[in-house]
């Protein structure tokens, strides 16, 4: 239990340490640098450069840096990963790269790795670093916590600046270049590999004012080049590229890494906005733009014609109903008032609905707060691993809700097995969650992967779970039954009426299946942009705009859900709780076609381990939105059958 508070106080630390420098969003200081022979205090002048995690478009699987057979650091420290890090899987490590501020260098040699085709393990090694530039994986490096990029040209002479560089490319048996091949005519020779051993730094930096020779890193930019060395002791950084043929079966061959680094002064960038020149480049930016503000003008013209055709609608039948007076109208009586004596009826499978509703309560909670976070700047990309931590605290840590809402409504449809439901809520849905995560990760571990979470990991999280979780969604479940039950407007017949023949559009499953349609229309294009994110190692950082739309879906899943429920009613069908949270809960059905459809027509991965993690994960997404939307339309049936029954005259 120990273990698991203090477990959970550092992470609590990694959380808030941003709230410590509120000056400096997102919370990360500035360090300064100036020149070796500048005696300044506070002033770095070694500039270290990190590597992380290498992965690719076409495999689900990275890799650390140390799997590859590249130059090693000699030493040098570890930077300290949070738990959001080492959950997505980002391994940081010090490099082989090392210089000073300010003072240039032109092909300076870092190391030569040898392979003996001979030997199995050499050969096998090459082998490897081959098959990952066939699979096109990327370089990640991090200086003054800022992604080294490689920008280049793409269409309408557009500069893309890419926080990552491949390994290498490839020219298939026809001659045609893959990858990173295309960007020069070098690059011919047909079944060849190049290998990127070779690359240009530029350091982008700016005088801080009144502090001079203080400076700050603003840009850090590299291009990646091959040359086959002649002369690797004194290497001239000229000639042919370093090709690798596909098949060698014998004989040595040596790769020699090198680097240039040259440092270029800029008054204009600042260092609060050094990480601008790589969104902007982006090229979804201008399009999510358009995009978003088109789908938020055509959701909220949807919701107001929903919530007009409600309150206009209602205001009739309500009006009508409180007119009838005498016992001939009331006989008369047709619509949703027919069912009142069975509209607050428990619905089959109470246990199971409560239990639904606590994590879908917890979910939501977490995810309202996350977003409010992210929006403060908090939890930007620049901010690593901070967004999945405070996710994962914040989830603990809501466990008094989740047993609370699951008990309150347990009770209120006259369960009575009160130790079952807190065990269901506290173990149910987190137990399916961590078995799916636990078998992705063994298909890692097997792998090889560094997305691979560490066995010690694992017993943290658990001893998150169990430890801290747990006990209060029992504390929460203990309020919940001992208050009172909720008081419903209209008192329940003993004996259920029968449900008239339904019309196509009002029975379950058309209702169920049309009601997810308009939510999802809501979330599309920024779930377009997540998973972009997500599978294609691009950056999201519109945060304020994904809470603009998590707004609108709440409202969407609401007015949505309302409306088909008011349509139930109106035809003498009251069993409206299961219903109204599978209407918006069935955005998630959408939610998965469209990850299947994202998987087969935007993705280039490859490989049964790969395809296996994908969809994998994207069942954990699926079920997580299924309960946040369903929780979403029941509270809103829920507070709309309260209401209308509240007012309306039951004589």
């Amino acid at each position: 239990m120990a273990v698991a508070w203090l477990l959970l106080l550092s992470a609590l630390q990694a959380v808030l340490q941003p709230f410590a420098s509120p000056f400096y969003l997102p919370g990360l200081a500035p360090v300064n640098f100036c020149d070796k022979s500048a005696k300044v205090s506070e002033c770095k002048s070694a500039i270290e450069l990190f590597v992380n995690r290498l992965d690719s478009v076409e495999s689900v699987l990275p890799y650390e840096y140390t799997a590859f057979d590249f130059c090693q650091a000699e030493g040098g420290k570890r930077p300290s990963e949070n738990l959001g890090q080492v959950l997505f899987g980002e391994r940081i490590e010090p490099s082989p790269y090392k210089f000073d501020f300010n003072q240039k260098e032109t092909c300076k040699h870092v190391c030569t790795k040898e392979y003996d085709l001979s030997k199995p393990e050499q050969r096998q090694k090459l082998q490897f670093l081959k098959k990952s530039m066939l699979l096109n994986y990327q370089h990640h490096w991090i200086v003054d916590n800022m992604p080294v990029t490689w920008c280049y040209e793409v269409e309408d002479n557009q500069k893309f600046c890419n926080p990552g560089f491949p390994i290498g490319c490839y020219v298939t048996k026809d001659g045609h270049p893959r990858g990173a091949c295309v960007i020069s005519s070098e690059f011919h020779d047909s079944d060849t590999f190049y290998i990127f051993n070779h690359v240009d730094i530029k350091i982008v930096y700016h005088v801080v004012e009144n502090e001079a020779p203080r400076a700050r890193l603003v840009a850090a930019k590299l291009e990646p080049k091959s040359f086959r060395h002649t002369n690797i002791d004194k290497p001239d950084c000229s000639g042919l590229p370093m090709g690798l043929r596909n098949i060698i079966n014998d004989g040595t061959v040596k790769i020699a890494y090198t680097y240039s680094i040259s440092f270029e002064e800029n008054t204009e960038i600042r260092w609060a906005s050094r990480w601008d020149y790589i969104l902007e480049s982006m090229s979804h930016t201008h399009i999510q733009w358009f995009s978003i503000m088109n789908s938020l003008v055509i959701v909220l013209f949807l919701s107001g014609m929903i919530a007009m055709i409600i309150l206009r609608t209602l205001h009739k039948d309500i009006a009508r109903y409180n007119q009838m007076d005498s016992t001939e109208d009331a006989q008369e009586e047709f619509g949703w008032k027919l069912v009142h004596g069975d509209i607050f009826r428990p619905p089959r499978k109470g246990m199971l609905l409560s239990v639904f509703l606590g994590s879908g309560t917890q979910i939501l909670i977490m995810t309202f707060v996350t977003l409010f976070f992210a929006c403060l700047g908090f939890l930007s990309p620049a901010n690593r691993g901070a967004l999945m931590t405070c996710a994962v605290v914040l989830w603990v840590l809501l466990g008094t809700p989740a047993g609370y809402v699951a008990a309150r409504f347990y009770k209120s449809f006259g369960g009575e097995k009160w130790k079952t439901n807190v065990l269901l809520t506290a173990f149910l849905c987190p137990g399916i969650v961590f078995a799916d995560f636990f078998i992705m990760n063994l298909i890692l571990w097997g792998e090889g992967s560094s997305a691979a979470i560490p066995f010690g990991t694992l017993v943290a999280v658990l001893a998150l779970w169990f430890c801290i979780s747990v006990p209060l969604t029992f504390i929460g479940a203990y309020f919940g039954f001992t208050k009172n039950a909720i008081e419903h407007p209209v008192r329940t017949n003993q004996i259920p009426r029968q449900i008239p023949e339904q019309s196509f559009y009002t029975k379950p499953l058309p209702g169920i299946v049309m009601g997810g349609i308009l939510p999802f229309g809501c979330i599309f294009i920024q779930l377009f942009f997540i998973l972009n994110s997500i599978w294609s190692h691009q950056m999201y950082y519109m945060f304020g705009f994904l809470f603009l739309v998590f707004i609108i879906l709440v409202i969407t899943c609401s007015e949505a859900t309302i409306l088909l429920c008011y349509f139930h009613l109106c035809a003498e069908d009251y069993h409206w709780q299961w219903r109204s949270f599978l209407t918006s809960g069935f955005t998630a059905v959408y939610f998965l076609i469209y990850a299947v459809h994202y998987f087969f027509s935007k993705l280039q991965i490859t490989g049964t381990a790969s395809t296996i993690l994908y969809f994998g994960y994207t069942m954990i997404m699926v079920l997580i939105f299924f309960l946040f939307t369903g929780t979403i339309g029941f509270f809103s049936c829920f507070w709309f059958v309260t209401k209308i029954y509240s007012v309306v005259k039951m004589d």
